[in-house]
């Protein structure tokens, strides 16, 4: 019911899909950004929804996905990131690791991740998302929506290399292009 309301507001507000993610890839990471506004979540949703990636998902803590908000955010896709330790005096796992965990287990799944990790400004992005990409060997999309021109869609296809900064280099300055719908809620990097 919500991706069809998301479909609505998409259309109703003249958007469109110009660029899709390539057909052969079918486990990835998927940057989400700029992230400035909660209206990124439903067109995302949307334009997701258009490219025929069928069931994105995104993680958040375990605890949010009790009842009630269960009804609501495991249909959207959230995957319930548990980082308890399995067994008694055991470490931790990271949150990278449970991705990545996520990620082996499945044979098609597009991780959606938000690196800003806030709609505020920030001066540098979480790296999570390159290391969850590297361990599991899949490549990062660079979604996007130009509020500008009205436009979503997957920018660039980057393989992570193993040189974070030469990498993320590329990532930054795709997405210093791309106009969000609160431009200074957006420092460029």
């Amino acid at each position: 019911m919500f991706k069809s309301i998301f479909k609505a507001c998409f259309k109703l507000n003249k958007w469109k899909v110009v660029s899709y993610p390539p057909a052969d890839i079918k486990r990835c990471v998927m940057i989400g950004a700029p992230h400035t506004s909660n209206w990124d979540f439903v067109y995302s949703m949307a334009a997701y929804s258009y490219m025929g990636i069928n069931n994105p998902r995104f993680t958040i803590k375990k605890e949010w996905l009790r009842f009630p908000f269960n009804l609501i955010l495991s249909p959207l896709g959230a995957i319930a990131i548990d980082r308890s330790a399995k067994k008694p005096g055991e470490k931790r796992p990271s949150m990278v690791d449970e991705m990545v965990s996520f990620i082996e287990e499945s044979d098609e799944i597009t991780v959606l991740v938000t690196p800003e990790a806030t709609r505020s400004p920030v001066k540098r992005w979480k790296k999570g998302f390159y290391q969850v990409a590297l361990k599991a060997d899949v490549p990062i999309l660079l979604g996007y929506l130009d509020y500008q021109k009205r436009e979503a869609g997957i920018g660039k296809v980057i393989y992570p290399s193993g040189d974070l900064d030469k990498d993320l280099r590329e990532i930054y300055d795709f997405y210093n292009q791309i106009h969000p719908k609160h431009p200074e809620r957006f420092l460029k990097l």
